[in-house]
C-alpha cells in the first residue's frame, strides 16, 4: 500500500507514507487484526484494495457496518474477499452499536457450567456463538436459546469433551480455550484440545496446576484428566483469556483463590466480579 517500515525499536513500531494506495494483498492467514487494520488503512488509500483469505468473524462484519454508515466503500464482510473502494472525501459523524462481545457471553456460560450453576445471559446473538454452545452440550449443559438471551442449566459436574479444536470463525474460537481449559480440569473423563491459532497460548496452565488440576501439555495440545475438586491458590493472570479462566476456576475451587495480575483481565471485561456476583460468587477486588 505504499507504506515505508523504517525501524522497530523496543517493541515499537516505527513507519511512515506519503499516500496510501490500494493494491491486492492476499494473507497467509486470515487474521481478524490483521484484516480489521488494513481495512482501516485502505478506506481512505488511492484506488481500490481487495483482502483475499479475510477474516470472517461477526466483528468484521460489525465494522464494514460501521465503516459504510460513515460514507466509506467496504463489501464483502463475512466472506474470503473484501473489497474496500479508496476515498479522499471527509467520513460522516455516525451513531453505532458495537455488537455483543461473543467472547464475553462464552465466558458467562462457563461460569455457569463449571460451577454447576443456573443461568440466563442477556444481550448476545446466539449465531455467534454456536461452537460455544455446541461444545458447552457436549459437555452436559442444557441451553434454551431465545432470540437474544439463552438459559443455560448444568449438571453438578461436567463430562469431559473428546477434543476441541480451535479454528477460525465459525470454528470454536481460541479466545475460548482457556476458559474451557478450567472448566474441563473438574470434568468427569479425560479432554483433548488442540490450539491451532496461536503459540504459547497455555500460560494458564502452570496456575491451574497449582489449584490441583491434572493437564499434560505436549506441544499444541493438552490432554486434561478431570479432578474431582480444585483448591484455592495464589494464582497470577499472565493474559487476558488465561485471567478469566483463573476466575472461573477460583469459583470452583475449595477455599480462596487470589488472582494477581488483573489489569489483563479488565482489557476484556467489564466488572467482571461485580457481574459474577449477581449470581452468587462470592469474589472481590482488593486495591
Amino acid at each position: 500500500m505504499g507504506a515505508r517500515i523504517q525501524d522497530v525499536q523496543n517493541g515499537f513500531l516505527y513507519g511512515e507514507a506519503d499516500k496510501l494506495k490500494g493494491c491486492d494483498i492476499h494473507l497467509d492467514y486470515p487474521s481478524v487484526g490483521a484484516t480489521e487494520n488494513i481495512m482501516l488503512a485502505a478506506v481512505l488509500a488511492d484506488g481500490d484494495t481487495y483482502i483475499r483469505n479475510a477474516a470472517k468473524e461477526p466483528e468484521i462484519i460489525d465494522l464494514q457496518n460501521y465503516l459504510v454508515a460513515m460514507g466509506a466503500e467496504v463489501s464483502g464482510a463475512g466472506t474470503n474477499v473484501i473489497r474496500i473502494k479508496g476515498k479522499n472525501t471527509k467520513f460522516n459523524s455516525v451513531e453505532h452499536s458495537v455488537i455483543p462481545d461473543r467472547i464475553v457471553a462464552g465466558t458467562y456460560m462457563v461460569a455457569a457450567a463449571i460451577t454447576g450453576g443456573n443461568m440466563v445471559v442477556k444481550n448476545i446473538a446466539p449465531e455467534h456463538i454456536s461452537s460455544i454452545i455446541s461444545n458447552l452440550r457436549d459437555s452436559g449443559c442444557h441451553i434454551n436459546i431465545k432470540k437474544n438471551s439463552l438459559h443455560i442449566t448444568s449438571p453438578a459436574r461436567p463430562k469431559a469433551i473428546d477434543i476441541i479444536r480451535t479454528l477460525p470463525y465459525p470454528g470454536f474460537p481460541t479466545d475460548m480455550q482457556a476458559q474451557m481449559v478450567s472448566m474441563l480440569s473438574i470434568a468427569r473423563g479425560t479432554s483433548i484440545i488442540v490450539e491451532t491459532i496461536f503459540e504459547n497460548r497455555y500460560k494458564h496452565v502452570d496456575e491451574l496446576l497449582r489449584m490441583g488440576a491434572n493437564i499434560k501439555l505436549e506441544g499444541r495440545i493438552a490432554v486434561i484428566k478431570g479432578v474431582k475438586k480444585l483448591n484455592g491458590a495464589n494464582v497470577t493472570a499472565r493474559d487476558l483469556r488465561g485471567g478469566a479462566a483463573l476466575i472461573l476456576a477460583g469459583l470452583v475451587a475449595e477455599g480462596e483463590t487470589v488472582i494477581s495480575g488483573t489489569k489483563h483481565i479488565d482489557r476484556g471485561y467489564e466488572d467482571i466480579e461485580g457481574k459474577l456476583s449477581q449470581v452468587g460468587a462470592l469474589i472481590k477486588r482488593e486495591q
